[in-house]
């Protein structure tokens, strides 16, 4: 696995100014909790953040599930984000490195332990990185949480969307229910989730 930084290309996608602007309006949208807006983000961004994390990761599950975790993270924070110090493109793949990193920091540390429980060997891990990998690892596993929190229909939903790429139309011909049940019951499993995760509007 290897941990290099998002390429350039990657960070300025934005496309111009005008496209720019597009974005940063979503995600002021966003922040007022509008799930059209956050679709929109979603659209524009899911193939690079995707991208970034499969060329950390090298594996596609663990890319999907990195990918997942950064809208998820995107949805939650995006009332910080702030435009005098970067763009929302730069922002969103930041944070996709930024867990897509963690991710391999995380397995390595764990293969480390195995490793030398093995061996019956000392801890090698270093004493300072083990608060970090273990923060991650919490947090890793409250999202899971709050996602089995939802009801089955809204989990459907939601991973249908944001996690296997279809969108709303084809998630509702998947279905077999009408395009507003499934806007309804993404709209109520993310804001259930927002809730769960302790993050207001």
């Amino acid at each position: 696995m290897t941990g290099s930084s998002p390429r350039k290309a990657d960070i300025a996608g934005e496309g111009g100014g005008a496209e720019e602007d597009h974005l940063t309006g979503l995600i002021q949208r966003v922040a007022l909790g509008d799930l059209a807006a956050f679709e929109g983000v979603y659209r524009e961004l899911s193939g690079p953040v995707f991208g970034i994390a499969r060329r950390v990761l090298l594996d596609e599950a663990q890319a999907e599930e990195v990918c997942q975790e950064v809208f998820l993270e995107v949805w939650r924070t995006c009332s910080r984000y702030d435009r005098s110090r970067g763009t929302v493109p730069g922002w969103v793949l930041t944070i996709a490195h930024s867990r897509a990193v963690d991710r391999v920091r995380s397995e390595r540390a764990a293969s480390t332990r195995l490793a030398a429980a093995g061996r019956l060997e000392p801890e090698t891990t270093p004493r300072d990185a083990v608060p970090e990998q273990v923060e991650h690892r919490l947090e890793r596993e409250k999202v899971r949480c709050c996602l089995r929190r939802l009801t089955e229909t809204q989990r459907e939903a939601v991973r249908l969307t944001y996690y296997t790429g279809y969108t709303q139309r084809e998630a509702a011909e998947l279905l077999r229910v009408p395009l507003t049940t499934v806007k309804g019951r993404l709209r109520d499993g993310l804001i259930r989730l927002r809730d769960c995760l302790g993050v207001g509007v």
